[in-house]
């Protein structure tokens, strides 16, 4: 933490200066629906130093020869998508702030998805924290010496490639009504890609299409933000538009067998001083004796539904399917952020882009500020300086 802009940010704060952000913040798009902390995250270069250090050593497992082969049954038979591609196009590695013996602040990886994450929004949020707040020009949320303008234009590289950008879309189940539909307004004034519901695609043969001031125009490449699990139960949606299990005439940015490739599926596979000892619950012999230095999560679920942080031997022998869950040494975060009535604790979210043919790029980041049990927009409602925010680091 920089604790010279913390004491800065925090003695010209108001709540004045709040609310006028927020406004700022939302002007031209759909209202924000998820808490916006008040603060963004003052990220010093020795942390920024071993964030990247980890995101590295979690990179380098994903390119292994053999990781398709380690994560193979990651995938839900039922949810396989055909013509997967050789890599994700978006990385996203969830850390919490704690810190070591010696009292140093580390990283401890906390969760990770291939799939993408707020990378509109998170640039539109750190400019405006930025202006709203006069905090100094050279603070950047990104890495790797991008600029704004560099940043999108990579990101318009991942997401539109080759194709026109009429040909690809922006798709969610109800994208304009989603939480974090303002991620998605952002994402296509700056890429000026289609945003789509699942109902506005229409299929013929295996081609998809959607109408645009009455013309037909076919759909080559999907920006995919549909999680299935949010449609699990009710698969009906589909008969209306189409399948994305079928075999299609199109091209997944990024391909959705990637959401259970790179998740906490893949976290036993991983070691090192920024990961937490992880095993599927299959694989455990002896219960620990010390269980309350656990948590138990369920492979197969997302936002931090079905976690059990208070862990109890009848919860782990209850469980019927236990190659389906993981048992991980919990994670002490530390209350790093100073706000003006007490520590906050946060987590930081890496966000890489890997384009076709090249190496993955660590782009930009993410953060959240808590002061409940666990961190996340739902169990923090009743608190302030929590919520949704962004590292800003020295240029």
């Amino acid at each position: 933490m920089i604790k010279k802009l913390r004491a800065a940010f925090n003695a010209n704060f108001s709540q004045e200066k709040y609310r006028s952000f927020l406004k700022q913040l939302g002007k031209g798009y759909p209202e924000i629906t998820f808490r916006v902390a008040e603060s963004p995250i003052f990220i010093s270069e020795d942390l920024k130093e071993k964030l990247i250090t980890a995101g590295e050593e979690i990179i380098a497992l994903i390119k292994q020869a053999n990781f398709k082969d380690l994560t193979q049954n990651a995938i839900p038979t039922e949810w396989a998508v055909p013509n997967e591609n050789n890599h994700p196009h978006f990385l996203t590695f969830d850390f919490g702030l704690c810190k070591d013996k010696n009292g140093e602040v580390i990283p401890m990886l906390i969760e990770m998805q291939g799939f993408p994450s707020l990378y509109g929004f998170q640039s539109h949020l750190a400019s405006n924290y930025k202006s709203a707040y006069d905090l100094e020009e050279q603070l950047t949320p990104l890495f790797n010496d991008l600029s704004e303008e560099s940043y999108f234009e990579l990101l318009k590289k991942v997401i539109v490639g080759d194709h026109q950008q009429q040909e690809v879309v922006l798709m969610d189940i109800d994208a304009p009504n989603q939480k974090t539909a303002i991620d998605f307004f952002v994402t296509a004034n700056k890429i000026g890609i289609k945003i789509l519901s699942l109902a506005d695609i229409q299929k013929e043969g295996k081609q998809l299409f959607y109408i645009d001031d009455g013309k037909k125009i076919q759909i080559k490449r999907i920006y995919n933000r549909l999680i299935f699990d949010e449609i699990a139960d009710d698969t009906s949606i589909f008969e209306n538009s189409f399948d994305p299990r079928e075999e299609l005439e199109v091209e997944w940015i990024t391909h959705p067998n990637w959401f259970y490739r790179i998740s906490k599926y893949t976290m036993p596979f991983l070691s090192g001083k920024f990961v937490p000892e992880t095993r599927f619950l299959s694989e455990v012999d002896a219960i620990p004796s010390d269980l309350e230095n656990y948590v138990l999560k369920p492979l197969f679920s997302f936002a931090g539904m079905g976690v059990i942080i208070d862990v109890k031997k009848s919860d782990i022998t209850a469980i019927p399917d236990p190659e389906n869950w993981i048992l991980q040494r919990k994670v002490t975060y530390e209350p790093v952020v100073e706000s003006p009535n007490g520590g906050v604790k946060a987590e930081i979210r890496l966000m890489y882009l890997w384009p076709d043919g090249e190496e993955p790029q660590l782009c930009i980041n993410l953060a959240r500020l808590s002061r409940g049990k666990m961190i996340g927009v739902r169990y923090n409602a009743d608190f302030d300086w929590v919520g949704g925010t962004v590292g800003l680091m020295e240029h």
